[in-house]
């Protein structure tokens, strides 16, 4: 079921860099999350993006990654904001050619699966997951950590009834008990956090490598026709990270909760688990002198040994464009 989904959603991927119309520099659209307040909100709020890039911007809310990656790749999105590495990953195996430009957010503890609680199962009593049922928004980064996880407590995939779910619908799924355990970001995450537990926390999780982080986006088409307003979107964003980096006031929460559908309590929790990255940390050795091309490279061959994905690339070097984040320092 995991494959035969992830193959069709790669296929749509692909089949839309055919259809993809030549870009048009008045007017873009953006792609970006609810439920998910990031600095880049208040920018989003007050006009900035339009202002320092001098066009016009359409903002479209996704549940997913994957569904981030079809609109690129139909021309319908130039740039996605917060696209889980993950589904980035899926795509760019499957041969659509698009590109990472910076780490939008850092979040372990933000992306998890919870179990739900009548079943009493906890990272010592794991093995009890044989056989259950579990809502799992497949090709994003919250399948990325199911699957290393189920690894990790050594879960035989196939012993368990896998449900495509995105997270609001996986956190419903929970609370009504139509599925054991589900997995998702957000808002999702945190209402299902409300019936049960996580298997894992996010510091446990990145002890056994599994780094979780969603990227800025685009076709390369675009990036190479519009580097300078690349780059300009770019230094927007770092500008409210930094913002928020080094005030995180009041003022500025209530606007991203706001932008975000959230109430501003709900909002400082998912925040709270957050960290943005400035731009040199970025293009440090960490992120984009080599570690995130080779973490994507981890990510995509355990996604082909789950038999999710049919191949990885050799390399996803290419996948990374760091150009625009060092022009907009």
């Amino acid at each position: 079921m995991i494959k035969k989904y992830m193959a069709s959603a790669a296929a749509v991927a692909v089949l839309g860099l055919s259809a993809t119309p030549s870009m048009a520099v008045e007017e873009i659209t953006v792609a970006y999350f609810l439920e998910w307040p990031m600095p880049f909100l208040a920018a989003k709020a007050d006009g900035t993006y339009e202002e320092e890039l001098g066009v016009k911007i359409n903002w479209r809310s996704f549940e997913t990654g994957t569904a981030m990656s079809a609109a690129m790749a139909a021309g319908d999105v130039q740039l996605s904001v917060s696209q889980g590495l993950p589904p980035f990953v899926v795509a760019a195996s499957a041969g659509q050619d698009i590109q990472v430009l910076d780490v939008a957010v850092s979040y372990s503890d933000n992306d998890n699966c919870v179990v739900h609680a009548d079943l009493e199962i906890d990272k010592d009593s794991a093995d009890e997951l044989s056989g259950k049922k579990v809502a799992v928004p497949l090709g994003t980064a919250a399948h990325y950590g199911f699957l290393r996880q189920m690894a990790h407590f050594e879960i035989d995939l196939a012993s368990l009834d896998v449900v495509n779910m995105p997270p609001p619908e996986g956190a419903a799924a929970l609370a009504q008990k139509s599925v054991d355990f589900a997995c998702g970001y957000g808002g999702g995450l945190s209402r299902m956090k409300e019936h049960g537990n996580v298997l894992l926390t996010g510091a446990e999780k990145e002890e056994l490598g599994i780094l979780v982080f969603d990227v800025t986006s685009a076709p390369a088409d675009f990036v190479a026709e519009n580097p300078e307003l690349v780059s300009q979107f770019l230094a927007v964003t770092a500008a409210a990270n930094a913002k928020w980096n080094e005030s995180q006031d009041a003022e500025m929460l209530a606007v991203l909760a706001n932008e975000s559908g959230m109430d501003v309590e709900a909002a400082q929790s998912a925040i709270g688990t957050m960290a943005f990255p400035g731009v040199d940390e970025q293009l440090s050795e960490k992120w984009f002198g080599g570690n995130v091309q080779t973490f994507m490279k981890g990510v995509a061959d355990v996604f082909v040994e789950a038999g999710s994905i049919d191949s990885a690339l050799d390399t996803y070097e290419n996948a990374v464009n760091s150009g625009p984040l060092a022009a907009a320092k």
